[in-house]
């Protein structure tokens, strides 16, 4: 409740540009979701990833609060971390390939690459051309880690609530990112940056629900 309480103080801060608030919201909601990961099912195992990929993606927040421009590649990486995290967190123990996540593998990786190529067209044509292997190794990155979570629809070891929990989580959670790229390199979105914002919140805190429902069984 927190968490969400400090996400939709960060939308009226964007929205009002009050930027003292958006100091103190935005962080706050990643702090939420790691002190609430840590009392309820502590962080061992699994949720040490999980845990670790919070604090990264507080870090990007950080960065890119500072300055969405000259620390942009700085909070990439940082949030390339997290994703990683959550990877390695959604594939313990590994799980067997099925029909389901080779058909999840190919509809991820043609919907990501047609996203990507526009992408990659702007960034070309406005002469950025050191972003280019950055935007493509977090872009298969970020695709892995939704493909990950999206698997455990079909993993009888997770409770069906965590599943969905944790599938729409880092959905929400790639279109955020799919937002933020496509109105900075391609096209201004009108209240791009609060939609961006709102995905990514509401993501992370239905994914790390996800977590817990499921860890806290």
């Amino acid at each position: 409740v927190a968490a969400f309480v400090f996400a939709v103080l960060e939308g009226l801060a964007l929205q009002k540009n009050w930027l003292k608030l958006e100091w103190v919201a935005k962080p706050a909601v990643m702090l939420c979701l790691f002190v609430w990961l840590y009392i309820t099912v502590g962080l061992s195992g699994a949720t040490l990833w999980f845990g670790l990929g919070i604090l990264l993606s507080l870090l990007g927040d950080v960065l890119l609060m500072i300055s969405l421009d000259r620390l942009f590649l700085h909070g990439l990486i940082a949030f390339l971390l997290a994703h990683v995290f959550y990877v390695i967190g959604f594939n313990i123990p590994i799980p067997a390939i099925s029909a389901w996540s080779v058909i999840l593998a190919i509809l991820i990786g043609w919907g990501g690459a047609r996203v990507i190529r526009r992408i990659l067209t702007s960034v070309a044509a406005s002469g950025n051309v050191r972003m280019r292997l950055p935007i493509i190794v977090y872009s298969v990155v970020i695709s892995v880690m939704l493909l990950s979570a999206m698997i455990k629809l079909n993993d009888l070891s997770w409770n069906a609530g965590a599943s969905v929990l944790v599938a729409l989580g880092a959905f929400l959670f790639y279109i955020s990112d799919v937002i933020l790229a496509w109105n900075k390199f391609v096209a201004p979105i009108q209240h791009g940056r609060i939609y961006n914002i709102g995905a990514y919140h509401l993501g992370q805190i239905v994914l790390i629900a996800g977590v817990i429902v499921q860890y806290s069984a």
